[in-house]
């Protein structure tokens, strides 16, 4: 059985709880959201599939949810399934028969998107130790909290370790279930702390971050492994008001100093910029670079940029780890994704979401040859005839493609891209956007590599 496990809040959360608001962590606010997921069928069989849904804290699982999706369909759970009770918050493990993928939503209660939204992938397996590359307390009016999920069979008992020192710990979680952290009131952070942190556990887990500013919502998983060059398939900066920001943590045992080479696909000029990172530290990238003069990058200060990256240079090869954040202050908008090892690319991505005038939401996707060969790409979806493709992607580029005007009016389903020359290896990222307005209707996941 295919096992996709949930580290945040699958299905509705009812219940209200304290994340810090825009001005200090002293005057927390109340904030309630909801969730929901899609689910995608790689195979060319039905899949029959079964949602468990543990409460936080309890290693028993709600009466299961069961569904079928036909061969390479997907099923979307936008509101919260009549087997979960209303004022539900812990974790979901998501089995089935077939090779399924799936992302999660994270949105306002009533689905309007009045506050935040962001989104994450499904995990498909867990570790002892997970990386968190970017946590805040009132860090430019932004906080962060975190679930941690237990993956295993066996209780967990889990410390938390942040780059300051400070640490949280040790908790028991339940098998299946999850625990919430969350550092807006943690005393051992300092005011304006922005950092990274470590999970360590006597069984596998998993997490996913979620970054609360005034008016926006981001999320990210946590890592279970690191890469001494990792790589970014979408920088996109000074371009519709929107801005990025690399955050990229060193989870070695020695300093390093770390080189992120930037090429364009859409806009702007080829530039690298390099930073010194400290043992089990972080620090931000592209977020001054393409804004003003920095020591260590040759950007085009103000310059529209869009195009990809890649850690270039690690001058003591320590594992790293990265997260990339597109925040959007002017139209409240921002989202967030990992960076990829190229170790697990592969020569086909699958996209569990892809919309087309959605009630307002299209998407777009970016895909980056991570290869050593130039090669065709061919991206089709889920009932439809549409192929959007590039003749020949160069390694280190990349290929971005809107689905607005491109698929059908009111089209939800799911994509897959593929690469076709000898031993090509591609990894991308999905946008999903309603433009309209001034709410964070903004989420940004990882595609799956199949």
């Amino acid at each position: 059985m295919k096992v996709i496990r949930y580290a945040m809040m699958v299905a509705l959360i009812a219940v209200a709880f304290a994340m810090s608001g825009a001005t200090s962590p002293a005057r927390a606010q109340s904030r309630t959201f909801s969730t929901g997921f899609q689910i995608q069928n790689l195979s060319t069989s039905t899949a029959n599939v079964t949602i468990s849904f543990y409460p936080e804290g309890s290693g028993t699982p709600l009466a299961p949810v069961p569904t079928t999706i036909p061969p390479g369909s997907s099923h979307t759970f936008a509101t919260l399934p009549s087997a979960v009770t209303a004022g539900f918050s812990g974790a979901a493990v998501i089995s089935a028969d077939q090779k399924v993928a799936a992302i999660v939503n994270v949105v306002s209660p009533d689905l309007t998107l009045s506050f935040g939204g962001a989104a994450y992938s499904g995990f498909t397996a867990g570790a002892h130790t997970a990386s968190l590359p970017v946590v805040f307390k009132n860090y430019f009016n932004f906080n962060t909290f975190y679930n941690i999920q237990n993956v295993s069979s066996s209780p967990a008992s889990v410390t938390v370790t942040y780059s300051n020192g400070a640490t949280e710990g040790p908790f028991t979680i339940q098998p299946g279930s999850a625990r919430r952290y969350d550092q807006s009131t943690l005393a051992g952070l300092p005011n304006n702390f922005f950092g990274s942190a470590t999970v360590s556990s006597n069984q596998d887990v998993v997490a996913t971050v979620i970054e609360v500013g005034p008016t926006t919502l981001l999320g990210y998983n946590a890592f279970t492994g690191g890469s001494t060059n990792p790589v970014f398939p979408l920088i996109n900066t000074n371009n519709f008001g929107f801005q990025t920001g690399i955050g990229i943590q060193n989870t070695g045992a020695s300093s390093t100093n770390v080189t992120v080479s930037y090429t364009p696909s859409a806009a702007g000029a080829a530039c690298t910029e390099t930073q010194t990172i400290a043992a089990h530290s972080s620090a931000a990238f592209a977020i001054n670079a393409f804004v003003s003069s920095v020591a260590g990058e040759n950007c085009a200060n103000g310059a529209t940029f869009v195009g990809s990256a890649k850690v270039t240079a690690n001058s003591a090869s320590m594992p790293l780890v990265a997260i990339v954040n597109q925040l959007n202050q002017t139209s409240n908008k921002g989202g967030s994704y990992d960076g990829f090892d190229t170790a697990s690319a592969t020569s086909k991505v699958v996209f569990p979401l892809i919309q087309d005038r959605f009630f307002g939401y299209f998407t777009g996707f970016s895909i980056m040859n991570v290869g050593s060969v130039a090669t065709p790409i061919d991206c089709t979806f889920s009932g439809s005839a549409v192929h959007q493709t590039t003749a020949s992607l160069a390694p280190g580029a990349s290929f971005t493609a809107q689905q607005l005007n491109a698929i059908a009016n009111a089209y939800n389903g799911s994509g897959t891209c593929v690469a076709s020359a000898a031993s090509a290896k591609i990894v991308g990222i999905a946008n999903q956007l309603k433009s309209a307005g001034t709410t964070d209707t903004f989420f940004v996941y990882e595609g799956t590599n199949n």
